[in-house]
């Protein structure tokens, strides 16, 4: 399927889409007005799919762009304004040393990336894996963007990563390569500017060593420089836990939505880091029956239910879910497709796509992580009546509670950690009931309903301010 019928058909009741008339366009009279878009179809995957592998074969800034054109023609948007939004604002690569413990200078490369300021600083995680990209990271900052929008809270999107395998290398190596990795683009972050968070492999830790070199080079604490800190730090309650508590609260209004009692509801998790695992308790804690799991080594199911406090103690153990006692050992690729209400990727980019969306069978899907589905994907499950909550609206809440953390370190204040989920709570009900509105007005599956909801605001703050000069 091309991506202009993926395009026509997203929405129930579709029609084609007509060229958008001829109108002064924003910026400079003069400006062509007509969108020098270049639109491809979406690349297939042929292999099987594995959390390390799917997103090898499928590129996440295709996607990203992919997705945002589905907004934009559905928004009419001024070609200006979508030439702009379309392309990252700023893209630093860094290729920096770092002594090893043997003594050896190995030299890594990393990348920084602001796609969009217009409502306001940089806001994005730094991810530590050997498989990063300049087109991954491009993509996560786009994300990041609509991400804030949709909840909004007032920032831009932004992304970061380097290219290694942290696993591999000692608390001292990582902490060299983070103060270094740090020092190298100093040049765009900073509280006003573009704060950093933690994501796929980097923590509170690394965000201490973040905050300390900045401080160190600015000569006072600087707090406010990144968030996912230690409270000991600047950190906020309940930060921790945020991603995972935005996705349950996602959930529950998903679950009234489509009339589905989550005390009886079976529920399968991709991915058991810090926003699967904590996921886990907390679903359980609604009532739901967590049924299967998976980390980066695969994945254990068992139907009648599984005891995630001691599943978390086994991976603490053993290093993987796998082996966990009474429960099957399955990959996963399998996970994705077992029987339960809501499943929950919570692993890495292009999860689901067209090759397996059709034997998914929950009723809800939940994006914990960030890009676990392709456009072709998504056309199937809205076809199949699968409720998506995507992934800027579902995980959203870390972002927002990072927002938290970073006004409570401007202000020097510290609230509790029931002040931060009831502020939490807040903002994830209305702007879940908001993207509700906009998916049942025009028809469409919650992604797209996002999107129109995200973009229309940058796009609105972005047409607001103008051009400089």
């Amino acid at each position: 399927m091309t991506q202009r019928a993926i395009l026509d058909a997203d929405c129930e009741h579709a029609t084609p889409v007509a060229a958008p008339p001829r109108r002064v366009p924003w910026g400079r009279p003069g400006d062509d007005p007509q969108p020098a878009v270049a639109k491809t179809a979406q690349p297939e995957v042929a292999s099987p799919m594995t959390t390390e592998q799917v997103a090898a074969h499928i590129n996440p800034w295709e996607v990203a762009q992919w997705q945002f054109d589905l907004a934009a023609d559905k928004l009419n948007l001024d070609p200006g304004l979508r030439r702009v939004l379309r392309q990252p604002r700023r893209e630093l690569t860094v290729h920096f040393p770092v002594k090893m413990d043997d003594g050896s200078v190995q030299v890594f490369t990393g990348y920084r990336v602001q796609h969009n300021l217009g409502r306001g600083p940089a806001k994005g995680g730094i991810r530590y894996h050997q498989d990063v990209t300049l087109d991954e990271v491009k993509a996560l900052a786009m994300w990041m963007t609509w991400k804030c929008a949709v909840v909004g809270i007032p920032y831009g999107g932004g992304k970061g990563g380097v290219i290694v395998d942290p696993k591999k290398l000692s608390s001292k190596e990582v902490e060299a390569l983070t103060r270094r990795f740090t020092t190298e683009i100093e040049v765009l972050i900073g509280p006003e500017r573009d704060i950093p968070a933690p994501d796929v492999n980097t923590n509170a830790q690394v965000m201490a060593w973040m905050m300390d070199t900045y401080s160190m080079h600015q000569g006072y604490t600087v707090p406010g420089v990144v968030t996912g800190k230690p409270i000991s730090l600047g950190g906020s309650e309940g930060r921790n836990e945020a991603t995972a508590r935005g996705t349950v609260f996602c959930i529950i209004d998903a679950a009234r939505e489509v009339s589905l009692d989550l005390a009886s509801a079976t529920v399968a998790i991709q991915g058991f880091g810090n926003a699967g695992s904590i996921a886990a308790r907390l679903i359980a804690e609604e009532g739901a029956t967590v049924v299967a799991v998976s980390d980066s080594t695969g994945g254990i199911h068992k139907p009648d239910g599984l005891d995630i406090s001691r599943v978390v103690a086994w991976k603490e153990e053993h290093g993987t879910v796998q082996g966990f006692p009474g429960a099957k050992d399955i990959t996963n690729a399998e996970i994705l497709e077992v029987s339960c209400d809501v499943l929950i990727p919570a692993a890495l980019e292009n999860q689901i796509t067209s090759r397996n969306a059709g034997r998914i069978q929950a009723r809800i899907v939940a994006e914990a992580a960030n890009g676990p589905s392709t456009p072709e994907a998504d056309l199937e499950l809205f076809r199949r009546g699968v409720f998506m909550i995507p992934d800027i609206l579902c995980n959203a809440g870390g972002v927002t509670v990072s927002y938290f953390e970073w006004v409570q370190d401007l202000n020097r204040d510290h609230w509790s950690e029931q002040v931060v989920n009831e502020k939490l709570r807040g903002i994830m009900t209305r702007a879940f009931a908001e993207t509700l509105a906009i998916a049942k007005r025009d028809q469409c599956d919650m992604r797209t309903a996002a999107y129109l909801l995200a973009v229309q605001r940058v796009a609105d703050a972005t047409a607001m301010r103008g051009l400089y000069p």
